[in-house]
């Protein structure tokens, strides 16, 4: 008999500047500005395990979609790019109600840090809810990943950015809350960004 079920272990957890699910961007890269940590779980906090990463730009992050409300897989959902009143086949969307609840995002390292007994992986241009379990990562392969010629004609194009203005006095809000939170500060031009604001500016 074939096995029909598999378990694996969770390597990682995202520590994600967004803290709930609302604002999120639908797609990795879309908010560049957007910062998590991924800190790598025992045993696979050895430093040894990433030895060669530093090499790397980007990352292929594999995930559970822990917070989904899971009340069973449908075959056809409706994604909220087709503005939610079109149906498709579920295996044609990167929809979160899936049999296999696991995401899948590109994302780029920032930076490495290992020390004192810890290995943390920091990330942009993520679209990853803080405490998310973290099943494995691979390096972006530029070469073979990178497919010129692919088609997608459900999402043909990327969403329209937003020319932003923050005030000074959110300038001082934002930085308030990151301290209170110990978020790591965005490094935002607030003068003027063409970026989605709420993808990028901490929530309270």
């Amino acid at each position: 008999m074939k096995q029909t079920a598999y378990s694996f272990p969770v390597i990682g957890i995202i520590h994600s500047c967004f803290k709930e699910k609302f604002g999120i961007p639908r797609q990795p890269g879309l908010a560049p500005l957007a910062k998590a940590q991924l800190e790598l779980l025992s045993p696979y906090n050895d430093p040894a395990a990433v030895e060669g990463l530093e090499k790397v730009s980007h990352l292929w992050v594999q995930f559970v979609f822990h917070a989904n409300e899971w009340g069973g897989w449908k075959p056809k959902v409706r994604p909220p790019r087709l503005g939610g009143n079109q149906s498709v086949g579920v295996f044609a969307t990167r929809s979160p109600n899936r049999p296999s609840p696991i995401g899948l995002s590109v994302v780029k390292l920032d930076s490495i840090e290992a020390q004192h007994g810890k290995v943390i992986l920091h990330l942009s241009g993520v679209d990853l809810l803080d405490g998310t379990p973290v099943l494995d990562i691979k390096p972006y392969v530029p070469y073979v990943d990178q497919v010129s010629e692919a088609v997608n004609l459900i999402a043909a194009d990327a969403p329209n950015t937003i020319d932003v203005v923050v005030p000074e006095y959110l300038q001082g809000i934002c930085t308030e809350y990151q301290l209170r939170t110990e978020i790591p500060p965005f490094a935002i031009d607030y003068t003027n960004f063409a970026t989605r604001p709420q993808a990028c500016l901490p929530r309270t």
